[in-house]
């Protein structure tokens, strides 16, 4: 009984640490701390902790869809006018809504499989630069970008504060393809077909 609890897969997901971010002199937006811990071999790293807006998860739910045509994707936390980023109760709501809708996504394999999903989970890049390492238009692979983005970040989750002030200056979109991450491999992990290199940290 001990050794079937213990191949048991899980994932955990959390979406918590809201933090207002200024965009420009005339602009702000929340971003929210995405914390994963898993057991799965779907996932590259089995803990992974990024930063991530209302308007990429709006993004990674666009480009699920697309690629699942027949499943029916839970919906993301209704983008209302009212909302009001000095109200608690309303960011609030929102990362509830943005973490049941992770919950819902990661319980289904086919849109485990997705890459998009694992690089929205697990890097910074943004959806631009996500979207061209899916498609091979870079020179590193979803696995590499994966490692390279863990290499950066030793020292999460969220003890370090100070450490990631700075690099949430700008749009979460500030690591782009120009982020050095080295020449691509064939070891791109498509989700459940795993990387046999997956690491734990």
């Amino acid at each position: 009984l001990i050794f079937i609890m213990h191949l048991q897969e899980f994932v955990t997901v959390l979406v918590r640490d809201p933090r207002t971010q200024k965009e420009d002199s005339w602009h702000s937006y929340i971003d929210y701390e995405i914390f994963i811990h898993t057991n799965s071999m779907c996932f590259t790293r089995k803990t992974s902790c990024v930063r991530r807006r209302f308007r990429e998860f709006v993004w990674l739910r666009q480009r699920l869809q697309s690629n699942a045509v027949l499943i029916q994707l839970p919906e993301l936390p209704s983008k209302t006018p009212f909302f009001n980023m000095n109200n608690p109760h309303h960011v609030d709501h929102r990362r509830q809504g943005l973490q049941e809708f992770l919950e819902k996504i990661l319980q289904n394999a086919l849109l485990l499989s997705d890459s998009r999903l694992h690089l929205f989970l697990q890097t910074q890049l943004s959806p631009e630069d996500m979207e061209a390492c899916v498609c091979g238009q870079t020179k590193y692979s979803v696995a590499d970008a994966i490692h390279k983005f863990a290499s950066l970040n030793r020292r999460f989750p969220i003890e370090d504060e100070e450490g990631k002030k700075g690099k949430n200056d700008a749009d979460s979109d500030s690591e782009s393809s120009s982020s050095g991450l080295g020449p691509s491999d064939d070891s791109i992990s498509c989700g459940c077909k795993a990387n046999p290199a997956s690491e734990e940290s």
